[in-house]
């Protein structure tokens, strides 16, 4: 799985910092060894898991940072070695092809970050067998659940929303994704694996004061609107209005996502 720049992660980041889940991610938390926990993060991009629990797990803790892409992986490497996070390490890898190649059995838990959202379904029965059958906890955060609001709102909000969450079954280097249904999905996956799951929302709070983030949100996501059948002045119009409301301080949105942690009973 690769298309994420890292300056794209970097803009989500504070967004997807502010939005985790504190409880899901203690229950997540309480399963984890206090000494030297090792955990096993997927599709990792720049490390934004790292960034989330860092502080809250034990400073000997070791990680391992999985992605098909390099270059992102590098750069996790590098922003967590200067910020002394000396148990981490990198390790490049094709996970739709080679997935089972991790080493669960070797690891403590497993943690991913607005993942599950992309991948098929058969891809996350593969995983959930894999988690399950090592009888590892596991924490997925921010998985997008297809709600998105404006306040105010504007008239063609429906049709891009419909627009975005058509575009999110779309396959995304593992499949058609489950897009919106995932957390879902993946909630009754582990459940009937045998597993105790704890949910809980995960929302993006987007404000006027995440202008940089904004641009590239509706940009991108005027582009999935053209795609879908929406004309280029209709998706101009439906763009810079809402970045007008934004300048004037009169905006918020909100994008859902769900966070769960699933573990053995």
């Amino acid at each position: 799985m690769s298309g994420f720049s890292s300056d794209w992660l970097a803009l989500r980041e504070p967004l997807d910092l502010a939005a985790r889940d504190r409880t899901v991610e203690a229950a997540f938390l309480e399963r984890v060894p206090s000494i030297a926990p090792r955990i096993l993060d997927l599709a990792s991009g720049a490390g934004s898991t790292v960034a989330a629990l860092k502080d809250r797990l034990p400073e000997d803790t070791n990680w391992l940072l999985t992605d098909n892409d390099a270059g992102l992986l590098d750069v996790a490497a590098a922003r967590w070695s200067e910020n002394g996070t000396a148990g981490l390490s990198v390790r490049e890898i094709d996970l739709a092809s080679n997935f089972e190649m991790l080493p669960f059995s070797e690891v403590d838990a497993l943690s991913t970050s607005a993942f599950l959202d992309l991948i098929s379904e058969p891809f996350l029965k593969r995983l959930v067998t894999c988690v399950a059958d090592a009888g590892k906890p596991f924490l997925a955060s921010l998985t997008y659940d297809g709600r998105i609001g404006f306040q105010p709102a504007a008239p063609l909000d429906e049709t891009m929303r419909n627009a975005l969450n058509s575009d999110q079954l779309s396959d995304k280097g593992f499949g058609n994704a489950l897009g919106p249904g995932a957390a879902t999905c993946a909630v009754d996956l582990f459940r009937s694996a045998g597993y105790h799951v704890v949910q809980g929302q995960s929302d993006w709070q987007v404000r006027p004061a995440h202008k940089g983030f904004l641009e590239e949100f509706l940009s991108g996501w005027g582009r999935v609107g053209v795609k879908y059948g929406v004309t280029r002045e209709e998706v101009e119009n439906w763009r810079t209005g809402h970045l007008q409301r934004a300048g004037g301080g009169s905006f918020r949105c909100t994008v859902g996502h769900i966070d769960f942690a699933a573990f053995p009973y």
